[in-house]
């Protein structure tokens, strides 16, 4: 019977290829990519061509973590409510007016041929690794399409749209548009501060560096497990290593041999909301524009949700001026939201960065302009360092507050073109010898070589300092002789800069406290404590504790300003409030302490926490299960070393979910060298060993070697593989 079985393993393939004829196309794909796994699981992806890397980088990322890369572009193309239901109709309606398949259908259709064999790539690796693995089922996407890569061109946690208020939006369109448009309407304000966010970024020249090589910091803060680590090379002069949000096919903050760059979310204006003065005639709306009235763009727009019974749909009629979408209403007038809507320089400009070589090359990719939401840090082994601000700066008339929506009926309102690069606030190899940016304004980015505010339009900034900005112009000024080690600890830095006022102003306050005051009793231990703290964390720290938790009292009770902000307005709110104020807040934060931990003396490594008990997107925790003390503090504090951390409503005990979340420092010389580690690990798999395999180095701020040359691999590889093998 053996002579029977090349015929049987010759039908058995040919039953395989009749069920998906595409299999034997995507298997020789395959054998132009060798995967090599090292000892922390992160995949370096080999192949022949850019299109075969990137074929086997989205194989991999599939593999550690396909319901990321699956709801990534789920929430990009406005389908999030067909997984998880009527909740998220509202959410999918604000991705689909700006994200119209049919359109970027159309756009993949035209796009350059070298584009096109990217994405049709990047479908190929994801269905690739679907058709090898069946038990996997998407909530979805049953298939990626090549032009899906075009709803997906930035990788910022938070992109311009998801900048639309929801309940506005539903408020809008889940009502007849026609009473809006005569009623004046106030809009609400918002229901909660906003948590800080946003990363650190800096470059050192090689003339602060001990090795006379430049330095750069890659420290993006964003949700944990946003982005995987990884690198991709190709035979065609890709070699890029760095962070990837999931499902894309580009590094977004990482480098080469030659470049680095880091990106993080600017203040820039590059969004803006006009005022549309609508009526009604002939049961069509029209607009006012000038001395015209045009006539509104109407489309209709589907939703699709599940529901117990099965998939239902809700149907909307949208409108559309030649600014953009409705998005809300306002007093009277429709508002159109107006962005960067520029899918294929996008796409492009994401994945040519990763293949410049030198400073030329990179801002090259800067004049496509198509960068719409970050500011860039760079470094390269020529020894450059630079600063872009936002890379997509509309140009407007500055007699206008672009802070508030414009009247669309003024054409002066319009944008008049993009600002330069040159334009923009920009350094290259400021006399400081050091830049950095820490989602702060521009004009302190190089100490006194930095750019100045009154040479350029308001537009340009909208931000402010920040804590964090302060701190980083602590750690890098007047320093020289910075090492890899030395930019580390210059990043994990543990003074508070949030703290330097307003605990004098405390302990102040209880000085002049009458001796017959109770309240100078109860927290003489507390000031004592205080009095001498140094305003820097660490796992124990008692200070660290009770400052915390005062200030978070405190701002509840007298304000403060803005979260994450530099001080300022919650200097002048705390310095400026009655000493019981001040007092009563260092009660309740000490009773606080007592009622959830036993003491108020209780380190801030016992409170602190990380914590990993499974891949959910939306984490949960427990106060009984395993975790790691964290020294660093949220940066609403100034920690450059970020932890966004909180009590959930069944722990006692704070849980860190975004903050640092990549951190790696790179040294540019003959050859490039780095240290890097990513929150928890690599794999989303509960039972792989590099699920939460960093985590300890993560608390630590213990960076591993980045093996960036393959003969670095040799001693560190666990696995060696085709995708599919």
């Amino acid at each position: 019977m053996n002579h029977l079985k090349p015929v049987l393993l010759l039908l058995a393939v040919s039953a395989a290829l009749a069920q998906n004829p595409e299999a034997e196309r995507w298997a020789k794909e395959a054998r132009n990519v060798t995967i090599v796994r090292d000892d922390w699981g992160i995949a370096h992806v080999y192949g022949k061509t850019d299109a075969d890397a990137v074929f086997g980088m989205e194989y991999t990322q599939a593999e550690d973590d396909f319901n990321r890369v699956e709801t990534n572009y789920i929430n990009a193309m406005g389908r999030l409510a067909e997984a998880e239901g009527e909740s998220k109709i509202y959410q999918d309606l604000r991705m689909k007016l700006f994200i119209d398949p049919e359109v970027l259908k159309k756009q993949y259709a035209g796009s350059p041929g070298w584009l096109q064999k990217l994405m049709n790539a990047f479908a190929d690796g994801l269905n690739y690794y679907l058709y090898k693995h069946p038990d996997v089922k998407p909530r979805v996407i049953q298939r990626f399409e090549p032009w899906m890569a075009l709803s997906f061109t930035e990788g910022s946690i938070g992109g311009d749209i998801e900048k639309v208020n929801l309940n506005q939006l539903q408020a809008f369109y889940g009502k007849d548009p026609a009473s809006l448009a005569l009623r004046g309407k106030s809009e609400p304000p918002p229901l909660y501060e906003p948590e800080p966010g946003g990363s650190n970024g800096a470059a050192i020249a090689p003339a602060n560096t001990a090795s006379r090589h430049a330095l750069l910091l890659i420290n993006p803060h964003t949700s944990f497990y946003f982005r995987s680590e990884l690198q991709m090379a190709s035979d065609e002069g890709l070699n890029a290593y760095g962070a990837v949000t999931w499902g894309q096919f580009f590094i977004y903050q990482g480098f080469n041999e030659h470049v680095g760059w880091m990106h993080t979310s600017s203040g820039v204006d590059a969004v803006d909301e006009y005022l549309e003065t609508v009526v009604q005639k002939d049961g069509r709306y029209y607009y006012k524009y000038g001395n015209e009235e045009r006539p509104m763009l109407v489309a209709p727009i589907t939703i699709r949700y599940k529901t117990d019974r099965g998939m239902a749909e809700k149907k909307f009629t949208v409108y559309r001026t030649h600014h953009g979408p409705i998005v809300r209403e306002s007093s009277g007038k429709w508002v159109a939201y107006r962005i960067m809507e520029e899918h294929i320089k996008a796409l492009t400009q994401s994945y040519m960065r990763t293949k410049a070589n030198d400073y030329k090359s990179y801002r090259a990719t800067m004049e496509l302009q198509a960068n719409s939401s970050n500011n860039t840090i760079y470094a390269d082994a020529d020894g450059d360092i630079a600063y872009f601000h936002g890379n997509y700066i509309p140009r407007r008339d500055t007699s206008f507050d672009w802070t508030r929506p414009v009247d669309g009926s003024n054409p002066a309102t319009e944008w008049k073109g993009l600002l330069t690069v040159d334009e923009t606030p920009h350094l290259l190899n400021p006399k400081s010898g050091w830049l950095y940016n820490s989602n702060n304004w521009p004009w302190s980015a190089a100490g006194p070589s930095s750019p100045r505010k009154e040479d350029y339009p308001a537009y340009v900034e909208n931000g402010g300092e920040s804590a964090r900005g302060l701190h980083a112009i602590r750690v890098l000024q007047n320093k020289k002789d910075f090492t890899i080690d030395s930019f580390i600890a210059a990043a994990y830095d543990s003074y508070l800069p949030w703290f330097e006022k307003p605990i004098p102003a405390l302990v102040k306050a209880w000085d002049q406290t009458p001796d017959s005051n109770p309240l100078k009793a109860k927290t003489a231990g507390q000031i004592a404590v205080l009095r001498t703290w140094d305003f820097r964390w660490g796992v124990n720290s008692v200070a660290t504790s009770l400052a915390v938790f005062w200030a978070e009292d405190v701002r509840r009770r007298v304000g403060g300003g803005r979260r994450g902000g530099g001080g300022g307005s919650a200097d002048d709110a705390i310095g400026n409030a009655p000493a019981d104020q001040l007092l009563q807040s260092l009660v309740a934060a000490s009773d606080k302490l007592q009622a959830d931990f036993g003491s108020w003396k209780t380190a801030w490594g016992d409170i602190n926490r990380f914590q990993r008990l499974n891949d959910n997107i939306a984490p949960s925790f427990n106060d009984a299960g395993a975790s790691i003390p964290v020294g660093f503090t949220s940066s609403t504090w100034g920690s450059l070393a970020s932890f966004g951390a909180r009590a959930y409503p069944n722990t006692k005990k704070w849980y860190g979910t975004s903050g640092n979340s990549f951190v790696a420092v790179v040294e540019f010389g003959k050859t490039v060298r780095a240290k890097a580690v990513t929150a928890g690990g690599e794999s989303g798999s509960l039972s792989s060993p590099h699920f939460n395999d960093e985590a300890k180095r993560y608390a630590s701020g213990d960076l591993r070697e980045v093996y960036f040359y393959r003969s670095q691999l040799k001693g560190h590889t666990e696995r060696e593989y085709h995708p599919g093998s």
